[in-house]
């Protein structure tokens, strides 16, 4: 018994000295007395107390930490938290309304996905530069505009990932330039098609779910409108 237990330590420590080394991604630090978490506009921010914060893994691209805190309404409670640089998300758009999606494997998920074009954001950028860059590299178009759209924190229970959707606008083709461990297909459809892809069930990644129908609710109208406007100006 003490020899495979011995055995499975050994395991362990060779599965951790064999992970993939970290790059130099900055992770937030941990939330300080009365710092304040940022919140959409119409909740107040709230006052976290954390009063230890251990990193129990750190990853490519994030890492896992286990916080001991006091919530704002005085609850004593230990969270493990992945911490996550943040992700950008992009809906291009071309001029007769189609939007282009993308299908790729998603392990996690086990199975192939239609998304919208998403990456992590890089240490050195902000979202709105991130944007272009992973357009082009999943899809090969490159976009004159870009703008925000909303932003969504896929799952705040464990993951501290803000994600920024942005619509990308004029687009011009190119070639991609994915990474790789990606293999991707792309293809583009009317609103109306993605929407009932959604509904039925054919779309099920939360990012694009979110970033499909916020555009079809509040955007979708208005940039027909200014279409229309440009045109009666240029006749």
């Amino acid at each position: 018994m003490l020899c495979l237990l011995c055995l499975l330590c050994l395991i362990r420590l060779l599965c951790f000295l064999c992970l993939p080394s970290p790059v130099n991604v900055e992770f937030p630090s941990s939330l300080g007395k009365g710092e304040r978490v940022p919140t959409g506009k119409d909740n107040k921010a709230a006052a976290v107390k954390v009063t230890s914060s251990e990193t129990l893994f750190q990853g490519r691209v994030f890492a896992l930490n286990r916080d001991h805190i006091f919530e704002p309404g005085g609850i004593e409670a230990v969270r493990e938290v992945i911490v996550h640089p943040g992700s950008v998300v992009v809906l291009p758009v071309f001029p007769d309304g189609r939007i282009l999606l993308i299908r790729q494997y998603r392990h996690a998920a086990r199975q192939y996905m239609w998304e919208l074009v998403a990456g992590h954001r890089e240490p050195h950028e902000t979202f709105l530069e991130s944007a272009p860059r992973e357009l082009q590299e999943e899809t090969g178009y490159t976009a004159r505009r870009f703008t925000k759209l909303l932003d969504i924190y896929p799952s705040p229970g464990l993951l501290s990932e803000k994600m920024v959707i942005y619509l990308a606008e004029e687009l011009t083709k190119g070639k991609a330039k994915p990474e790789e461990d990606e293999k991707i297909a792309t293809r583009v459809l009317p609103l109306a098609k993605v929407e009932k892809w959604i509904s039925s069930g054919r779309i099920v990644d939360s990012k694009t779910v979110a970033g499909v129908l916020y555009y079809a609710k509040f955007a979708a109208g208005k940039r027909k409108k200014s279409t229309a406007s440009g045109k009666r100006k240029k006749a």
